[in-house]
């Protein structure tokens, strides 16, 4: 027979559940849930009792302990009736921590789902203020581009392949990697930069608009690192008509600035690319360069290569 974990009211309880849900050993993700459920009711109800205007004329110290008991055993009694909704939202936030993986705590997908905050555009006479830095861990949901939002990485390969083939050539890298970089940018096409209307940006590589930028652009708000600290801003983005316009403007773009010179010398190794690209500023993220090898290097990758090179029946 199971006997449910007591509830604590506060957090010395929680040591022993804590630990045994980062492995959910136990199914503690639920236990843990309700218990910080509990917490925060408590939380709640001290809050409301400080807002008050004042004490009662017949309050003492020792009826104020009382009450304080009161309070805790009713936030225990409402977590343990059913609570008040927070619980489950806390379990799905612990479970899905769990899921994340060991490098930098995110799978691809959440990785680019998180690069997009706010992606609404703005249409603006005047350029941007900020010089081009990469987009760095953009945070938010609903900003898939129409015809991408449900590509799979086969589909994200197979499509995208043409162009990165071409622009890859230009530069002497392989193609994989190019797409790798791409899908790590966009979660694999399916958090793409989009316009206001919903039409997709186009933008693979997360290549800002800067003053020497006469495209359109998008507005988008960003977290990026500064001094190892995320900061949040607003910045604009180019756009383009197709993406084989976003692979050409890439190659483009990293040929015209000298600062990427070591990088372009070192294509190479991906592996070196990347980090000299990282080195050269293209990304403020500090393991950017180390997320693109993973996903080179990851499963995903190498089935939608294999099956590609299958339906071409050669050699990539």
């Amino acid at each position: 027979m199971n006997v449910a974990t007591p509830l604590y009211a506060d957090f010395s309880g929680l040591a022993e559940l804590k630990a045994r849900s980062v492995n959910d050993q136990t199914g503690s993700t639920a236990e843990v849930a309700r218990q910080f459920e509990s917490l925060l009711i408590n939380q709640m109800v001290k809050s409301m009792r400080q807002a008050s205007l004042g004490e009662g004329i017949l309050d003492s110290d020792q009826s104020l302990f009382y009450r304080d008991m009161f309070d805790q055993q009713l936030s225990l009694h409402l977590a343990e009736n059913g609570g008040i909704g927070l619980a489950a939202a806390i379990q799905r936030q612990l479970e899905g921590a769990q899921s994340a993986t060991a490098d930098g705590g995110l799978n691809i997908t959440e990785y680019g789902r998180r690069r997009l905050i706010a992606p609404t555009a703005e249409t603006s006479e005047s350029p941007p203020p900020s010089p081009r830095k990469s987009v760095d861990r953009m945070e938010g949901a609903g900003a898939a581009a129409a015809d991408t939002d449900n590509w799979s990485s086969t589909d994200f390969v197979e499509n995208l392949w043409p162009w990165a083939l071409e622009a890859a050539n230009r530069i002497g890298l392989q193609p994989q990697a190019l797409l790798a970089q791409a899908a790590l940018e966009t979660g694999w096409g399916r958090r793409m930069i989009s316009q206001k209307d919903g039409t997709p940006s186009h933008n693979l590589f997360g290549i800002k608009a800067d003053r020497n930028w006469d495209g359109a652009r998008v507005s988008v708000s960003t977290l990026e690192y500064e001094a190892g600290s995320a900061i949040r801003r607003r910045d604009y983005f180019r756009s383009y008509d197709s993406f084989k316009e976003s692979f050409n403007d890439y190659v483009d773009f990293l040929s015209a600035n000298p600062r990427y010179d070591r990088a372009l010398a070192a294509t190479s190794s991906s592996r070196a690319y990347f980090n000299e690209l990282q080195k050269a500023g293209y990304a403020t993220d500090p393991r950017y360069a180390q997320k693109i090898d993973a996903v080179l290097r990851g499963r995903e990758m190498r089935q939608a290569v294999e099956r590609l090179q299958t339906k071409a029946n050669q050699p990539l």
